[in-house]
């Protein structure tokens, strides 16, 4: 195959890339709409059981749920590293050298978030059990919504939070320390960069149980701020801005669950 003919392949399979992480995406909050939907008309198979006993259908249905909202919500600011890798196997192509296949990054990415959603729905379960949570899944507690406020609020200000932060932000310099070779090499890239989105964005995931996990604004708008936090260059300023302001908002509703 000549030089030209193998840079059409793999600028093609680049776009291939982009229509498929787009087509994911999009899919994600398809089915997020969808199923926001059936919430508002109560014909929602994930609306939460008054007793708070699930069946093993029902309990599969939420982890599904958390898992497609998890990549609806976390793939978009994903998007650079997952683009920079098919344009690093591109140029590794054209020079001769293995190539591995994007997916198996974003597999080992995704594997990751999949496991933060086993262990929100297991909090939700505990939740629930506990009679603290509303049928859009929200606090019904101000006192411990006022605690995740503030938690969430601190965490931003945290060293652990800067680093994570830091390296999602920086695809090149993630690329240039942990680069491995082969497809375990490029799954155990996609668990390390998804370990850090994780590490970055935990405490924002759970101001979803402040707002209501069935809430589609709320999903959006902490979407939006995950891409704030990650793209503008001002990202990380902001996000320790949004720190005191969920610091504050935390200390007025704990102040209001005492009787203020």
């Amino acid at each position: 195959m000549s030089a030209t003919a193998l840079e059409r392949l793999l600028r093609r399979d680049r776009r291939w890339a982009i229509v498929g992480l787009g087509l994911a995406i999009a899919l994600g909050w398809g089915y997020l709409i969808a199923e926001a939907a059936l919430v508002a008309q109560g014909e929602s198979l994930l609306m939460p059981m008054a007793t708070g006993v699930w069946t093993p259908l029902e309990a599969g249905l939420m982890l599904l749920m958390w898992g497609v909202m998890m990549a609806a919500m976390m793939l978009p600011s994903a998007a650079p590293m997952l683009l920079l890798h098919a344009t690093l196997a591109r140029r590794r192509a054209m020079r001769g050298e293995p190539v591995v296949a994007t997916g198996i990054f974003a597999a080992g990415y995704l594997t990751v978030w999949s496991l933060f959603s086993l262990a929100a729905v297991l909090l939700q379960f505990l939740l629930q059990r506990a009679a603290l949570l509303s049928p859009m899944l929200a606090l019904t507690s101000q006192g411990v919504a006022g605690l995740v406020l503030i938690g969430a609020g601190l965490y931003q200000w945290t060293p652990l939070k800067h680093t994570c932060l830091r390296h999602c932000r920086s695809p090149l310099d993630f690329v240039l320390t942990q680069w491995r070779e082969g497809r375990w090499g490029a799954f155990v890239m996609g668990l390390r960069h998804g370990a850090y989105c994780v590490g970055c964005c935990w405490m924002l995931m759970l101001l979803l149980f402040v707002g209501g996990v069935m809430s589609l604004a709320w999903i959006a708008g902490l979407a939006l701020w995950v891409l704030v936090e990650k793209l503008v260059p001002a990202g990380h300023w902001l996000g320790q801005g949004l720190g005191g302001v969920l610091v504050a908002w935390g200390g007025v509703t704990l102040w209001l669950a005492v009787g203020g």
